[in-house]
């Protein structure tokens, strides 16, 4: 008999970083600790892909920020610089009101209905941000994240032939030198479908791989992605695309931002906006909150429905004076010999 891999009883909310959990950009204390000018490496960087144009090299805007902090790495403008300073640097980050206590308080929600204590319904938090994963980890936010997914950064990369070493490597520059994942706009989607399909709960599945709906750990009807702007489109398109929910962000003191969230509104890309106040009552958080219980609600309505399709009702006494109704007993009967003559 096919059995399905999951029970499909996850709730996933799905969080952009910068601009969403935190006001600004999460390298602003990197900048701070090192006495590097923000201002103008963004203005290095943002200009980086027409210089490189005149080369005659195509590099991707969204990404080309880490290439540029490795030159300052290799420079000496930052020395010292290790995936361990990272790390402690995410333990300035302040965030958005109501971060990360609302985190909990969406966790929290799923176990309230006796209905969602029976389905055994929980509720998972996911980062998937272009920024630095060391610096989530290292922030008061990733005790109550499932998965971060974030630019990565490799200290003392192996050296040619290292396979054919026979004793320990002597020990060099302990700083950044290369990057060891990349994360733009587009890449965030892969990541999606890994939450979806399980990927990052059972090694064995791999994100390509050709698997039911049915059969995926994380539906995309479950899942609600919040994020800041155009840049997510990405991602805002296949989550509603699938059944999901959609929700932008966006700094209340902005009307720039608001009237580019709302575009995203008209455009039909996302379902609702809001500011980036997280508190629980809140226009966000009462959003968030009110979406989460209808995510429960479905999944409690789908798995009973199951249920009493694939549960036949018990036999019970017919009174003297009633007319029996043959039809479920004979439509019993049947599955009883095709049972038995398929075990035969």
């Amino acid at each position: 008999m096919e059995t399905s891999l999951y029970t499909q009883n996850v709730v996933a909310c799905i969080w952009d970083f910068d601009k969403t959990l935190i006001p600004g950009y999460m390298q602003q204390p990197l900048f701070k600790k090192f006495g590097i000018n923000e201002k103008r490496f963004w203005e290095e960087v943002n200009e980086l892909p027409n210089a490189y144009k005149k080369r005659g090299l195509t590099v991707s805007p969204d990404t080309i920020y880490l290439n540029h902090l490795l030159s300052y790495v290799r420079s000496g403008v930052i020395k010292g610089l290790t995936n361990g300073v990272l790390e402690e640097l995410g333990k300035e980050l302040v965030f958005n009101p109501g971060l990360p206590k609302f985190f909990k308080s969406l966790q929290n929600l799923v176990t309230l209905k006796e209905e969602y204590k029976k389905q055994d319904i929980r509720l998972e938090h996911y980062i998937i941000s272009t920024g630095l994963a060391s610096m989530i980890r290292g922030s008061i936010i990733a005790p109550f994240v499932e998965n971060i997914y974030g630019c990565e950064f490799i200290e003392e990369p192996f050296l040619p032939h290292y396979l054919d070493q026979q004793d320990l490597s002597l020990h060099h520059d302990p700083d950044i030198s290369q990057i060891g994942v990349v994360i733009d706009n587009t890449i965030k989607t892969r990541y999606i479908f890994e939450i979806n399909k399980g990927c990052n709960k059972n090694p064995e599945i791999n994100v390509n791989s050709n698997i039911k709906h049915s059969d995926r750990r994380v539906p995309f009807r479950n899942m609600i992605y919040v994020a800041d702007g155009p840049s997510d489109i990405p991602v805002f398109s296949v989550v509603k695309n699938n059944g999901g929910k959609t929700f932008a962000v966006y700094d209340q003191g902005s009307q720039e931002e608001f009237a580019q969230n709302d575009r995203l509104l008209q455009n039909n890309r996302i379902h609702a906006y809001g500011p980036t106040n997280f508190e629980e009552t809140s226009n966000t958080g009462m959003w968030m909150k009110m979406h989460v219980c209808a995510i429960c609600d479905q999944i409690v309505e789908d798995r009973e429905h199951a249920l009493s399709r694939k549960v036949g009702k018990p036999p019970r006494h017919i009174h003297k004076n009633e007319a029996p109704n043959l039809e479920p007993q004979l439509e019993q009967d049947t599955m009883f010999e095709e049972k038995n003559e398929k075990e035969q």
